[in-house]
């Protein structure tokens, strides 16, 4: 037998690496490699980490710092289907971590995952792959981006999926897209809703939770509405509702239905089935605040069309939402007032409401929440607006000081909604009074400087509320109030600036506040925004037509016109007529100018100066002519005050004893001078006391007065009174002339006489003795205002001016008892002084013009 030969063992190629076994301790290694080009150690790598990193989010940062994302993101797109599936499941379990989440933002991740949705992939890798995609599309970048490359229809189609972590993860990306309007409107045409209803079917809460948050976010387009009633949407949601097993699903099952409602067509739907009853036996029935919450919200989004609003009526939601107010819950208390609010716009509703809901509402004025005061007190708003009972209701309830309280709150739309409750409550003149008691105008000062416009508007209008009573007026003026109101009128709003107009023209009622409200700037901004064609209105013509009412010089000047019901008091001056936006200039500040060759100012003043402490008063003054001593002041022992004082006594003693002994010793004309230079010592003397310039006393035109009043009034009628008052003016002022002679009436000489005389621009009335049309015109409105004659004055062109009188001719053709309407006539100072001239004759038209 032979030998047996050993077979040798061939050694391997010397090509060829022997395998080697490696065990890793530490994830840098692991990490490195992630480069390896071997398909085994990438999976073998890629699993490691996965396990790494789903220990805590501590391991997802040293992974992050250690550069495994930039290696993973080349892997999800690696040829082979293992390294890819566990590449993927690293990315998507690392993607919760909000750096890890910026990388692969920048590094542009998602379209990469979007690829691995096809239908032939690994389910694993579209679980991991969308719960990625779900933990990025938080931002709302990254929203966009799926949207543009497409991610929408690939998670739509794996809503279907039989692995419920895709379906999870799906509908957990989707709803995260569809809070921008742009996926929002696209989901709708990639046929969303059935696999979002076959969601609601899960035994999953979770899933069912997420469909239906996305139901609620897109059901809020009307298109998506339609399509979820064809789909037998509202059975699905009713289903859930009837089941106590899904108790914790109501609240966004509620919030669907809310968004549902909005359609006529949906709601009609649902009442016929049932759900309308469902709907309000959890408003009523339920003791989970967010249920009811929830339940109305719903009815507050039905109640905003007109056929829902009835339908909810005939259901007698009313009392399901008086019992929500009473709901230890502020939420609960916010959407009941909102609904109150939206039901409003229904009749029978505000009735219902008013009747037993006010008093609730009322009390909800002071609660801590300024969420719950601002829905009550707009509740209230809608509840009282044209409605006089409900109004009465809430002054029953003890509202108002709780209202006025509520111009403080701190939210803007709860003091707008104050305002206008008050404003709706002063329509009733009892309410208004105990209103203004609790300091309502004080109160609306601060709403007056907010910045939001509707606070300004709903200010503004209250102020005109209840500025048509004096007190309120006081109050806002002594409050600051007007201050701010004038500004308002600078707005831009047009309902804002209208309303300020309005209250301003209320305000301007009596003379005190006319008068501040010029000092203000008022009239100067109504001037202007009349001027505008864009920015007037109908209240600022009018409130400027008022404030110039109680500053008839400035109305004259700028208007050339004076009613028979402005009547002209003293301290009245024509300075002639101004230019529209130039500023018109007070007395005092015309009398402080130098002479000039300028037409002279007229004044009207017939009033003797006062001093409070240092006045002779009429007793006083009677006591001193009769030789009986007076006490002139109590600082005259000072020695300035003794020389004022003394002054001041011959002022009025001289004045006394001219008129007293009117005609003896001197002419009128002399008389006069010397008192004015009496009166100038006494002026200068005031001067030093007081910087504030009193107009000179016109003596002359006291007398004129004085004489009118003793021959003129006496006359039967007015006919008589007026032709007698045009004789008496003419009679005055130089006469009459001839119309062709007028040229020779030489008054301009005259005028510049006294004006240098008096060495003032500013000529009191009673010192011209040869006047033309405008100071005779003047004259006569002056005097027939005194006695009590009604009469306009009109400015003309070319220093004409004229009087415009009403008067009631005797009954024609002898017929008792027949009474004619007043004919207009205009006065004739000048040619044949007191004769009439009707209103549109040649004659009248000759002499208004040159």
């Amino acid at each position: 037998m032979g030998k047996k030969v050993k077979k040798e063992v061939e050694p391997p190629p010397k090509d060829v690496f022997d395998p080697l076994l490696i065990e890793s301790k530490t994830a840098a290694t692991v990490v490195l490699m992630l480069n390896s080009p071997e398909e085994e150690v990438l999976t073998k790598a890629c699993d490691a980490l996965y396990k790494f990193a789903s220990k805590g989010d501590e391991n997802k940062v040293t992974l992050l710092g250690l550069g495994a994302v930039e290696h993973l993101y080349k892997l999800i797109s690696h040829e082979n289907p293992t390294v890819r599936r566990n590449a993927v499941m690293v990315v998507g379990i690392m993607a919760s971590n909000y750096d890890v989440k910026n990388l692969l933002r920048e590094l542009d991740v998602t379209n990469s995952l979007i690829s691995q949705l096809v239908p032939e992939e690994d389910v694993v890798i579209h679980e991991f792959a969308t719960l990625c995609l779900a933990h990025m599309a938080v931002e709302y970048t990254t929203k966009v981006r799926i949207f543009e490359q497409g991610g929408l229809e690939p998670l739509i189609r794996l809503l279907g999926s039989p692995d419920p972590d895709v379906k999870k993860n799906s509908v957990e990306c989707i709803y995260l897209l569809v809070q921008d309007f742009q996926s929002r409107a696209a989901v709708c045409a990639l046929n969303v809703i059935p696999p979002l209803l076959e969601l609601l079917k899960s035994e999953y809460p979770v899933i069912q939770l997420l469909a239906l948050q996305t139901l609620e976010v897109i059901s809020k387009d009307r298109e998506t509405r339609i399509i979820l009633g064809k789909n037998e949407g509202l059975d699905c949601l009713l289903k859930i509702l009837e089941a106590n097993e899904f108790s914790d699903l109501h609240v966004e099952a509620l919030a669907v239905l809310g968004n549902c409602l909005e359609d006529v067509h949906i709601l009609q739907l649902f009442q016929q089935r049932g759900g309308l009853k469902k709907l309000l036996s959890f408003v009523g029935v339920s003791a989970v605040p967010d249920i009811q919450k929830n339940a109305a919200k719903a009815i507050t989004k039905a109640a905003y069309d007109f056929e829902t609003r009835k339908i909810l009526n005939e259901e007698e939601v009313e009392k399901s939402l008086i019992n929500l107010l009473e709901i230890e819950n502020n939420g609960v208390k916010v959407a009941a007032s909102q609904a109150i609010s939206a039901m409003c716009e229904n009749l029978a509703s505000k009735r219902a409401f008013g009747l037993q809901g006010i008093p609730q509402l009322v009390q909800l004025l002071s609660s801590d929440s300024e969420e719950v005061k601002e829905a009550a007190v707009r509740a209230l708003a809608n509840l009282t607006a044209a409605s006089p009972s409900n109004a009465s209701a809430v002054a029953e309830a003890e509202g108002i000081e709780p209202l006025v309280n509520t111009l403080n709150a701190q939210r803007d739309g709860a003091i707008a909604s104050a305002a206008a409750v008050l404003t709706n409550l002063a329509v009733q003149e009892a309410f208004r009074v105990k209103i203004q008691s609790c300091g309502v105008m004080t109160a609306l000062v601060e709403p007056l400087c907010s910045t939001s416009s509707q606070v300004q508007s709903k200010a503004a209008f209250a102020v005109a509320a209840f500025g048509c009573d004096a007190d309120a007026r006081t109050e806002l003026r002594n409050s600051g109030g007007l201050g701010p109101l004038v500004e308002l009128l600078h707005s831009k709003n047009e309902e804002v600036r209208r309303n300020a107009c309005w209250a301003v023209l209320v305000c301007a009622s009596d003379e005190l506040t006319a008068v501040e409200l010029c000092r203000l700037g008022a009239l100067d901004i109504l001037e202007e925004i009349n001027l505008s064609t864009g920015r007037k209105n109908n209240f600022s013509e009018a409130a400027l037509e008022k404030l110039l009412d109680n500053n008839l010089s400035q109305k004259y000047s700028q208007m050339g016109y004076l009613s028979s019901s402005n009547v002209i008091t003293d301290g009245f001056y024509d300075c002639g007529q101004i230019k529209p936006g130039v500023k018109f200039l007070s007395l005092e500040e015309l009398s402080m100018q130098e002479l000039t060759d300028r037409r002279a100012i007229i004044l009207v003043n017939a009033k003797l100066q006062e001093e409070d402490s240092s006045v002779v008063s009429p007793v006083e003054e009677k006591q001193e002519l009769s030789g009986q001593p007076c006490s002139l002041s109590k600082s005259s022992t000072r020695e300035k005050g003794l020389r004022y004082h003394t002054l001041n006594y011959i002022y009025i003693h001289v004045c006394c004893f001219l008129y007293i002994r009117k005609g003896k010793g001197k002419k009128e004309e002399e008389k006069a001078e010397e008192v004015i230079q009496i009166t100038s010592m006494v002026q200068d003397e005031k001067n030093l006391e007081n910087s504030h310039w009193p107009p000179p006393p016109d003596l002359i035109l006291l007398d004129y007065i004085n004489d009118a009043s003793r021959t003129i009034l006496p006359l039967t009628t007015t006919r008589e009174q007026v032709v007698a008052l045009a004789q008496f003016v003419a009679d005055k002022m130089g006469g009459p002339t001839e119309r062709n002679k007028l040229h020779d009436f030489s008054w301009e000489l005259h005028i510049s006489e006294i004006e240098f005389e008096l060495k003032c621009n500013v000529v009191p009335i009673g010192k011209v003795k040869k006047g033309t049309f405008y100071h005779r015109a003047l004259l006569f409105k002056v005097l027939a205002d005194r006695i009590g004659i009604g009469c306009s004055l009109v400015r003309g062109d070319y220093n004409r001016a004229w009087n415009e009188v009403k008067l009631v001719d005797d009954s024609s053709q002898g017929i008792s008892g027949l009474l004619l309407p007043p004919q207009e006539y205009v006065v004739d100072l000048m040619f044949e002084p007191g004769f009439l001239m009707k209103q549109g004759s040649a004659e009248a038209d000759q002499y208004k013009r040159i």
